[in-house]
């Protein structure tokens, strides 16, 4: 019983700010949840949604996010690595995998308040844009502006690439804009939209919209059973042309349900959920659950970071930030995403190659799968340690089944063989310009540590309006901005939630951004188009520079 009274002691003992500030600098992964100071080392190698999404929490209260993404029995499960609690409102370190920096602390050390704090109490990083470690290419490590923003005017005007004062002027442009338009960042706003926002969620959760219509569902295997029904009839009749528009139908649909398996959405059982996910995304769509598990849960944290967030990481094709010139320094793929002469060429030229480019989305999404199974990225140990020979049986069958059944046996000439995988393929385009769509249009700009999860979500999301008959097309796809607030919210339900979240937004004045699949779509050409265009001018600059030997004084076209 001592030993349970001791235990029960040191969880209840309320630590200092500097001493959690020691403990991160020491390398131990400490966040906070509901005023507990949970201690994540020994559960990172066993945590199912990878170990990133824990590392951008680090040093951070991470209340809405841990209960946005996990089911009550995991964070009841999480209260065993509880070391202490908090008092009052905490004010949150910019995590290490993004840079900030952190003391070590010393016992002895007087906690008065005249201990000087680094940059606004927060763990700021020497400068808010270039690390002083030097990459791979020999240029300075690309930084989000994460502290505060006034702090970009001291940068100094040219880098060793003279591309600064043009990128750096246009970033704090983008801040300065959005902190215009959305709440302010003061403690007491923050704090305000975050109990609203836990407030919504106990109204939804009380109007049922948690609970999974499963009729819903029955509808779902009608839809797929018929697609995959008539592509079946249309090849054993040879139509090949036909029997590929339906199997890419087939598999367009089921992702959505991979989807909300992957989110727990269906059971809200964690395993039985992941074995429906990969039964339908390996076994019978080649792609794996697992790689999109670990990627997704980083989107869902650090939705629209151009140095973390995977899904708009797409270089050398497209670039959705200015920032990206810089040749940033990816902590997802742990890589620089060189701005290099191939990026330079295709980037000018992005808002004509989207639509061709995203044509062939699926291709990539099997070198992705395969290299997540292959490397072995997902969990080893814990509750998914079997997922990765799980999957790589699914994607044995899946080929068996696709590339040697259907391909191979059922389809006689090569020419119709390659026109069969090109037209499957391709129709499940819609899916990738729908998964764009939500987030390439909004803004990248990244406003600090103290900016709450549900303001973030909002201001990097954009719902699609379409009428109800047209659900079953974008699959709950259309409603990313409430699916941000709310991942684990059954799609079904999704448009009765809208009612809820729209209130919400105008209660808090956080702008809801909603737009038709054709402004959408619109809004997105022209977002890249307009950073094709600053890469023009910026390429313009270069040349000057290079020619003059001096910054030429074309920093007013931006």
């Amino acid at each position: 019983m001592s030993k349970l009274s001791t235990l029960a002691k040191a969880r209840d003992k309320v630590l200092s700010r500097r001493q959690i500030e020691g403990m991160i600098a020491e390398n131990h992964l400490i966040i906070i949840v509901d005023d507990k100071v949970l201690k994540l080392d020994a559960w990172v190698k066993f945590h199912p949604g990878g170990d990133l999404a824990i590392r951008h929490m680090v040093g951070k209260d991470a209340t809405d996010e841990v209960n946005a993404l996990h089911s009550p029995e995991a964070r009841r499960r999480m209260n065993k690595f509880q070391i202490g609690r908090i008092e009052g409102r905490w004010k949150n370190f910019i995590p290490p995998i993004q840079y900030g920096e952190f003391r070590p602390y010393i016992e002895q050390e007087d906690e008065r308040p005249s201990t000087p704090i680094s940059s606004s109490e927060s763990s700021a990083p020497p400068s808010p844009i270039f690390d002083t470690k030097l990459d791979t290419f020999g240029l300075k490590r690309r930084l989000s502006t994460s502290t505060i923003s006034s702090a970009v005017s001291s940068i100094p005007p040219m880098d060793i690439k003279g591309r600064t004062f043009v990128v750096d002027a246009r970033t704090q442009e983008e801040i300065e804009l959005d902190e215009s338009k959305y709440p302010s960042l003061e403690v007491e706003d923050q704090a305000n939209i975050v109990q609203k926002y836990r407030q919504l969620n106990e109204r939804i959760r009380a109007a049922g919209l948690y609970n999974c219509n499963y009729s819903a569902y029955a509808i779902e295997i009608c839809r797929y059973s018929l697609f995959f029904g008539l592509f079946l009839f249309f090849l054993k009749n040879s139509w090949f042309c036909l029997s590929a528009f339906f199997l890419g139908c087939f598999w367009h649909q089921l992702v959505f349900s991979a989807h909300d398996a992957g989110h727990m959405g269906i059971t809200h059982d964690f395993q039985t959920d992941t074995v429906i996910g990969m039964i339908i995304a390996d076994y019978l769509g080649g792609l794996s659950l697992g790689w999109w598990k670990r990627s997704h849960n980083v989107h869902h944290i650090v939705t629209n970071a151009p140095e973390h967030d995977p899904d708009i990481e797409l270089m050398p094709f497209f670039a959705l930030s200015h920032r990206f010139f810089g040749s940033l320094f990816s902590t997802y793929h742990n890589r620089v995403m060189a701005y290099d002469a191939v990026a330079k060429f295709t980037v000018k030229y992005q808002h004509y190659m989207y639509y061709p480019i995203l044509l062939f989305g699926r291709f990539n999404l099997y070198f992705l799968s395969w290299e997540h199974i292959y490397l072995g990225l997902g969990p080893r140990h814990g509750a998914g340690w079997w997922h990765r020979w799980f999957e790589l049986a699914g994607q044995i069958f899946f080929w068996i089944w696709f590339g040697y059944g259907v391909v191979w046996l059922s389809i006689p000439s090569w020419w119709s063989r390659v026109a069969f995988v090109l037209i499957s393929h391709m129709v499940t385009a819609p899916l990738h310009v729908q998964i764009t769509l939500s987030h390439y249009a909004m803004s990248t700009a990244d406003l600090g540590p103290q900016e709450s999860f549900p303001q973030r979500m909002l201001r990097t999301t954009m719902d699609v309006d379409c009428p109800a008959w047209l659900d079953f097309f974008h699959g709950g796809l259309q409603f990313q901005a409430i699916h941000h607030l709310y991942p684990r919210i059954p799609r079904h339900n999704l448009r009765k939630t809208q009612q809820f979240v729209r209130e919400f937004c105008e209660d808090v004045k956080i702008p809801y951004a909603v737009f038709t699949f054709y402004d959408g779509n619109k809004e997105v050409i022209s977002r890249l188009g307009d950073i094709a265009k600053q890469a023009r001018i910026l390429q313009e600059c270069q040349k000057a520079c290079a020619e003059q030997g001096v910054f030429a004084d074309h920093h007013h076209s931006h």
